[in-house]
Parts: structure tokens; sequence; C-alpha cells
């Protein structure tokens, strides 16, 4: 699909994650190649990786439990990090791993600089330039309340007087302007921002999905408690690949997911990952569920 430079941004622009915030797209867009030359030029992603014995995912810098760099030996690791290098092994191939941020992971997989994303919400506008695998997990959204504000439902949070935090451009946000379109809703530039507006009394609640809220109140006890208002309400969390003719590559790590998920191996990384930042199972509310 080819897109212009204006196109491309405004979609880039409405991506946002979880603790997956977006971030704004550079001028260098207009440098991106389409999938279809990045395919013509190195072949199928699956033929890549075969041959090279490479598998080029991204990592995030400071994203725990998503992904987590130590700082004085390099290495990395979290859920996203325990995916990869068992994908992979099943590949009979290596990680090789470039550093990214949430906003520019599609286009890094666009351009072909990475194989794979994982921890990517399938919006429509990512999926309008990038395909998504089949669901890792869902991600149960929750807030983070003030002490002495414990909602059991959502719509007790859809009133003017409730002042909701988000990070702006992020599926928080995206999920607060669908269901709180009542709210008094404060879009702030990041995830800190919009916590820190909780414990400083600017706002109510922020939301955040759970695998970020529980880090975030395990980190920040004084912060607030979380809630996982009714009805539930999750989102899924896939990884992303690059859109191209072939769908081999795609298909096997729907295969590869599906094998690990029903053996029990993904919930397994979901908790070792929480473990790395104090989060135990303990910890974990009964109504979240990944």
């Amino acid at each position: 699909m080819m897109m212009n430079r204006r196109e491309f941004s405004g979609l880039l622009g409405l991506a946002g994650t979880g603790a997956m915030a977006a971030t704004a797209v550079s001028a260098t867009v207009a440098a991106v190649p389409s999938p279809a030359s990045a395919q013509q030029a190195s072949g199928s992603t699956f033929e890549r990786i075969r041959s090279t014995r490479k598998l080029r995912v991204a990592g995030i810098v400071g994203t725990e439990p998503y992904y987590h760099k130590d700082i004085a030996t390099g290495a990395w690791s979290g859920f996203c990090m325990s995916m990869a290098q068992d994908l992979a092994k099943a590949m009979e191939a290596e990680v090789e791993i470039s550093e990214t941020t949430w906003g520019n992971a599609v286009m890094d997989l666009q351009s072909g600089k990475i194989d794979i994303m994982f921890g990517l919400s399938p919006t429509p506008s990512r999926a309008l330039v990038v395909e998504f695998t089949r669901p890792i997990m869902q991600n149960t959204f929750t807030i983070i309340a003030r002490p002495g504000l414990e909602p059991k439902t959502w719509d007790e949070l859809n009133r003017p007087e409730m002042k909701i935090a988000v990070d702006i451009g992020s599926t928080h946000d995206l999920f607060a302007r669908r269901v709180l379109p009542n709210a008094t809703l404060l879009a702030l530039k990041t995830p800190d921002e919009a916590t820190l507006s909780v414990q400083s009394g600017r706002a109510d609640a922020v939301i955040q999905v759970a695998m970020l809220s529980l880090v975030t109140v395990k980190k920040n006890p004084n912060v607030g408690k979380i809630v996982v208002p009714a009805p539930l309400i999750r989102q899924p969390t896939c990884a992303g690949v690059r859109a191209e003719e072939s769908s081999r590559f795609r298909t096997f790590v729907d295969n590869w997911l599906e094998f690990n998920r029903s053996s029990g191996v993904v919930s397994g990384w979901i908790t070792s990952s929480l473990e790395l930042v104090g989060v135990q199972k303990q910890d974990i509310p009964a109504d979240i569920q990944f």
C-alpha cells in the first residue's frame, strides 16, 4: 500500500499502547519504503530469517514488564524478550535487537528494520499499514484511583465531575474517549505524568491496562489503588509483522503462539516478567486474568 506523507503521519499519530504511549512521527517517514519494495529487496520475512538465522526484534528501554535493559550489562529481559528468544529458537535463529519506541515501532516494521514487534494493540489505524498475529493475551482495562474512590462500574466514572488522566495518544486515551465521554479528561504527555496527577490530587484516577497498573502500584503504593470496574473490558495484545505478499511468517507465529498458549507457557512468561519488577501472583486482583 503506497501512502503519502500526510496520510502515513496521521495514521501513526493515532497509534498508542500501553503502557504504551505513542510519540510524534518525524518527517523522515517520507524515506520509508513500501512493504512491497522491502519484500522485493530481501525476499519474504520467513525466507530471510531462515537464510540469515537472525530474528530482528525491537527493544524499548524502561517499559517493564514488557522490556527491560540492564544498564550495567546491556542484557535484555521481560515478557516480550522471553517471547522473542523462544520464537528465535523455534526458527533456529538468534535474536538481533534494535532499540526503538512504541511510536516508531510501526514505521520500523514497515521499513524492514525489524521483523516483528511484540506487545502492540491492533488498532484500525495500525492495521492499515502492518499486519497482526492472533492475540498473545487479553489485557484488562483498570484504573488507579485516589484514596476513597472505589467505583464499581465505568458508568460511575462517566460524569463531568470525575477527572480522569490518560497518556495522550495511547490506547488508554482512545478507550477513555469512547467509554467515558462525559468525564473530564486530562490528556498528559507521558504515563508518568498521568500517574503523578492522581498522586498530586489533580486527577481522581488514571486509566492503565493491567500489565502496567500492577507495576505502577508496586513501584509506588502511595499513588492509589487498582480498581477493575464492571463490566470487564479487555483489549487484545498482539505481535505486529510487516505487510507482505507472503503470509508464511505470520502463519508460523500464529501456530507458535497457539502452541505456547495452550500449554500455559505464555501465562508463565507473563507472571515471570511481573516478578522481575516485584509483582507476585498474590498482588494480582482476581478479576485480572491474562
